[in-house]
């Protein structure tokens, strides 16, 4: 799944020259990393779907954003990655159509029925939805530092969850709050350390911390997660 010849961090929070439509400059005001068994990951796939944030270079193709500095090998996008929406739209080409900041991206395994096979990348079905499909016209000249949102879906989950979330990853301190207060008791006991902005907290504080330092309004919070097996 990962090109490990192009080995990418996620970027640490810095400020970024964006003026996307979710308001994230690259700022974040905490930082949350959580470590805990490997089955926790599959808690957070309620995050993945929803969307969330990352500092790139924008301008790049679709093809060069994955695998150049997200790091995914270029057979495991051909082969697993079936489906891709660019700003609402199915792109066919992820060679030629630009990723400009502020963008938000879909992507998804095969979907089931029609209409999962005439949203699919190099359908025969393509032309159906010709109308709807994201333009393949590259730009020139226009690379620069700037975020994309990335939403996750179906098998995708459990085969780039763990990657995203171990690399860091951007979210509202309202959506990761939200998401944060539903959990039940067996998320919290499935983690086994927890640092709030580089400072411990230990059980059974974790929750009540947490939910604490999240409760920053219109700010972001710069989210790593990792599995242990």
């Amino acid at each position: 799944m990962k090109n490990h010849d192009n080995p990418h961090e996620e970027e640490t929070p810095s400020g970024v020259p964006s003026s996307n439509s979710f308001g994230f400059t690259g700022n974040a005001s905490v930082n949350l990393i959580i470590s805990g068994k490997q089955s926790m990951l599959s808690g957070f796939q309620e995050l993945l779907q929803a969307g969330f944030v990352l500092i790139c270079r924008v301008g790049v193709s679709i093809k060069s954003l994955l695998c150049d500095q997200f790091g995914l090998n270029p057979q495991f996008v051909e082969d697993r990655i079936n489906t891709i929406f660019l700003d609402g739209k199915p792109v066919d080409n992820i060679d030629t159509t630009t990723v400009m900041d502020g963008a938000t991206i879909a992507l998804s395994g095969a979907m089931p029925g029609l209409v999962g096979a005439t949203l699919r990348r190099k359908s025969p079905l393509a032309s159906f939805r010709q109308t709807i499909s994201s333009s393949s016209t590259p730009l020139k000249g226009s690379v620069a530092k700037g975020v994309v949102r990335i939403k996750i879906f179906n098998i995708l989950m459990d085969e780039l969850g763990p990657l995203f979330l171990g690399r860091g990853l951007f979210l509202s301190s309202d959506a990761l709050r939200s998401f944060l207060q539903k959990q039940p008791t067996e998320f919290w006991d499935g983690c086994a350390k927890i640092l709030v902005n580089n400072a411990p907290e230990y059980p059974p504080a974790f929750r009540e911390k947490i939910l604490a330092a999240l409760k920053i309004e219109d700010a972001w919070v710069h989210l790593i997660v990792h599995g242990e097996s």
